[in-house]
């Protein structure tokens, strides 16, 4: 089995089955992946059917967050999330989206919540899958709070943000009783990322957003430790929101999940 830190990575073909079939591996996933659709006469606020085989998959495979330095380009599969990538882009649900996120104070949780509300209750896409492609300034929510607290990312957030809400679940959301009216995760309580990741939503981070931002805070003298730029962008990269999967850079990932069969949302 290749190393799940360092995967080797020839054929993409043969990575995207070998990762259907560790899907297959998980309790229960086999027959969701082989056509068992999720039932579509409730609402839904945690990811079931093919779409929970996904999320079973996505669990399991181990993200690299003990980075010392990470250079500006990355040119090896072993320095972003590449197999929990591919298994994102090997996802044979027949719906899904990726959402082209930049503005932090936009409204893009909202909107990712009606789509997947108007989706899985309305058309009846039990397993409609949205993936968050994150970058510009609303990537400033895929860190956590210990970076907000030492880098001081509010200031580059603005005074709508003086800590990192969009990354925190609300009780409402976490309520199963309240989970098909407004109070609960359908609901604008569901309008967060541990809320929508719960639901399937999938969120990925830019590397070329980090180093970006790096770039920005050691311009501002915001680098308490005296970090180099390779090694400010490492520690932010260790500090991304649990469940996050990294890529190499955003804007070129997103024609890779186009030629998956994702529709594209600017």
């Amino acid at each position: 089995m290749p190393d799940p830190v360092h995967p080797t990575h020839d054929r993409p073909t043969d990575r995207r089955q070998a990762l259907l079939g560790l899907a297959a591996s998980t309790a229960g996933a086999a027959g969701l992946l082989a056509g068992a659709p999720a039932r579509a006469d409730e609402p839904r606020a945690v990811a079931t059917g093919r779409l929970g085989a996904l999320m079973a998959v996505l669990a399991r495979t181990p993200r690299r967050r003990d980075f010392k330095t990470v250079p500006m380009m990355l040119d090896d599969p072993a320095q972003w999330d590449a197999q929990a990538l591919d298994a994102v882009m090997a996802y044979q649900g027949e719906s899904k989206q990726v959402w082209d996120n930049t503005q932090l104070d936009g409204p893009w949780m909202n909107l990712m919540r009606n789509a997947l509300n108007t989706q899985v209750v309305s058309f009846r896409h039990p397993d409609f899958l949205a993936v968050s492609a994150t970058h510009g300034g609303a990537h400033l929510a895929l860190f956590d709070q210990a970076m907000w607290d030492k880098y001081l990312l509010s200031k580059l957030a603005g005074a709508k943000f003086p800590v990192n809400t969009l990354a925190v679940a609300k009780p409402g959301a976490l309520d199963a009783a309240a989970r098909g009216t407004p109070k609960g995760a359908l609901g604008p309580e569901g309008a967060n990322i541990p809320a929508l990741q719960a639901r399937g939503v999938v969120f990925l981070a830019c590397h070329n957003a980090i180093w970006e931002q790096s770039a920005r805070l050691i311009k501002m003298g915001v680098n308490p430790d005296r970090l180099s730029h390779e090694a400010m962008a490492a520690e932010l990269t260790n500090h991304l929101v649990d469940g996050v999967v990294l890529t190499p850079g955003i804007v070129a990932t997103i024609p890779e999940l186009q030629r998956a069969g994702f529709g594209y949302i600017k």
